[in-house]
């Protein structure tokens, strides 16, 4: 075979295999590209959708909290916060320098900490912006910045509610008062939604809703926002006026419970926190503080006295000559009353006279007492840092301590407790639970409900309480006169106790009064804590915060007036 001959056959097979080749490779192609569509079909759809389909939440609000007729105490409003993904923004220094000039933020040190976060895909930037602004930053169009809607809570009442309804964090969190205390009822449930983005993390599409958001349930509490403006009012003026350390004041409804009003001072706005220094003013001070509550509760050393049938209201009781020494302890009146009646033990506010029915009576009777209608225990509003104070059970009482059980040393207390105790006086004797929540009718019914006093007893010392507002009987607290009203009341002034033992010249002060005294509906604490000035007693301090207190509350939950001048009453009558 020539050379020609075999340089043919060679062209021929290497185009034969050149064929070969490339039909093999189309083959394979073939193979391949039917696989994909046909046997790996499902497999690198999901693929593509895990790349391009998200789950993404949906943000639900908290529940609306608002006071007894409606009125909106905290409210949910939606706002959008700004984040960024670092591994798309990260070295656009430019991009970054923008965004922070648009938000008002330090270009420097958003870029380092961009940069710190190079790896992560989320990072906020600025949260808790209104809608317009947010869009305002989307509109520049800056790659890695993108926003995510949330809420914020807002507190149209500001700081006259603060101490009660408490605050929320960024995240919607309660972390105060009844936004603690009832976090889980008032926090919603977010949803989930599921969209398609792009390869730069865009929405292109909403795809479909997995589960709707679910806000959080209404909560609708026991005050009254008018009585609480007002005592909020009132007991800041007092509060300046005085130059007080604190102040605190509790408004109950005598026959449910309900706390009408509850303020403190000094208080905060639950918007700006920024500049707080003195975070002791979160504390709802009615609730969490305790203190020594002084003649407060000589009325209930005076029920033990009739408990004991030892004493009626009329028995006579030797005070003179205005001093007594007991264990090496002196106890004293402010002036030497003599002889007087049980009635007016109470009416002059007689420390001789409680010690000398105590050294009679025991202290167990006295204290068996304060137990009873809610002293040494919690009044279980499952309000944070409530406390239960202090109620001494000594296996043996020393006679200075029986006696300054009965003028109110030696035990503590709260400004609830204080309230919840006199609404058992004013109530017939009997003791129910207090609410920081309103009480339907079903919840009225249901309410627990203890006779601690016997009714005779307690309607016996209601009386005698009418005594110390009353100028005719010689009474204490003339200034807690309501116009139009009965009013019955005791005032306190008891010594703060400092580093070495009672402070001779600071004092807190005191008054608890019900009213209408006839058929009370009210029960009202004033306490103003370390008053500065001439006037210390709770005559003169807290008694006349109580007088327009309560002269507005009567107004307010539209209580006839059960004491009217004659010449009123006449002209009444003529029309």
């Amino acid at each position: 075979m020539t050379s020609v001959g075999v340089a043919n056959i060679f062209r021929r097979w290497r185009q034969l295999l050149m064929l070969l080749t490339m039909s093999i490779c189309v083959a394979a192609i073939a193979w391949k590209v039917s696989s994909l569509h046909v046997v790996e079909r499902d497999f690198l759809q999901g693929q593509g959708d895990a790349r391009t389909i998200r789950t993404v939440p949906i943000a639900a609000n908290r529940g609306l909290i608002t006071d007894r007729n409606g009125e909106p105490l905290a409210v949910s409003t939606p706002v959008k916060s700004i984040w960024v993904n670092p591994g798309e923004i990260a070295g656009e220094s430019e991009a970054i320098g923008l965004l922070a000039a648009q938000l008002g933020l330090n270009a420097e040190v958003l870029h380092r900490t961009i940069a710190q976060n190079a790896a992560r895909e989320f990072l906020y930037v600025k949260r808790r912006l209104p809608p317009p602004d947010a869009n305002a930053i989307l509109q520049l169009g800056i790659a890695g910045v993108y926003a995510q809607q949330e809420y914020q809570r807002f507190y149209p009442q500001g700081e006259v509610a603060a101490h009660l309804v408490g605050f929320s964090n960024v995240d919607d969190q309660g972390q105060e008062g009844i936004e603690l205390t009832y976090d889980d009822w008032l926090r919603g449930v977010p949803g989930r939604r599921q969209v398609m983005k792009d390869r730069r993390g865009h929405i292109i599409e909403e795809l479909n809703t997995l589960e709707t958001a679910q806000a959080g349930k209404r909560l609708e509490l026991a005050i009254d926002f008018r009585i609480q403006n007002l005592a909020y009012r009132e007991l800041k003026a007092e509060f300046i006026t005085r130059r007080a350390k604190a102040a605190s004041v509790v408004v109950l409804d005598v026959k449910t419970g309900e706390v009408l009003a509850m303020a403190n001072q000094p208080s905060y706005n639950p918007h700006n926190k920024t500049n707080l220094t003195d975070f002791s003013v979160l504390r709802n001070r009615a609730i969490t503080d305790v203190f020594e509550p002084g003649s407060t509760v000589k009325a209930f050393t005076i029920a033990a006295a009739l408990e004991t049938g030892l004493y009626q209201a009329d028995t006579q009781i030797e005070t003179a000559p205005g001093w007594l020494m007991v264990s090496g302890k002196e106890i004293k009146d402010l002036a030497n009353y003599g002889t007087l009646s049980l009635e007016q033990v109470i009416t002059k506010s007689s420390n001789i006279g409680t010690s000398r029915i105590a050294f009679q009576v025991g202290a167990d009777p006295i204290r068996n007492v304060m137990e009873r209608v809610g002293f040494g225990q919690i009044t279980g509003t499952g309000f944070p840092g409530e406390r239960a104070g202090v109620l001494p059970s000594p296996n043996r009482w020393s006679r200075i301590e029986t006696a300054t059980l009965s003028y109110g040393y030696g035990l503590s207390v709260s400004a609830l407790q204080l309230a919840q105790a006199y609404s058992v006086i004013g109530d017939g004797g009997v003791l129910k639970p207090v609410s920081l929540l309103k009480l339907d009718d079903a919840s009225r019914a249901q309410q627990p409900r203890e006779q601690v006093l016997d009714r005779a007893i307690s309607n016996s010392v209601l009386h005698m309480l009418e005594s110390v507002v009353d100028r005719e009987r010689g009474g204490s607290a003339v200034e807690a006169q309501v116009p139009f009203y009965s009013v019955a009341g005791k005032t306190g002034t008891a010594h703060v106790v400092g580093e070495f033992g009672y402070e001779e010249y600071l004092h807190n002060s005191l008054f608890v009064g019900l009213v209408p005294a006839s058929a009370p509906r009210i029960v009202v604490v004033v306490i103003v804590n370390e008053p500065k000035g001439d006037e210390h007693y709770g005559g003169q301090v807290a008694a006349p915060v109580f007088s327009r207190i309560a002269s507005g509350a009567m107004r307010v939950l539209n209580v006839l007036p059960d004491r009217m001048p004659q010449e009123q009453k006449l002209n009444l009558s003529v029309r």
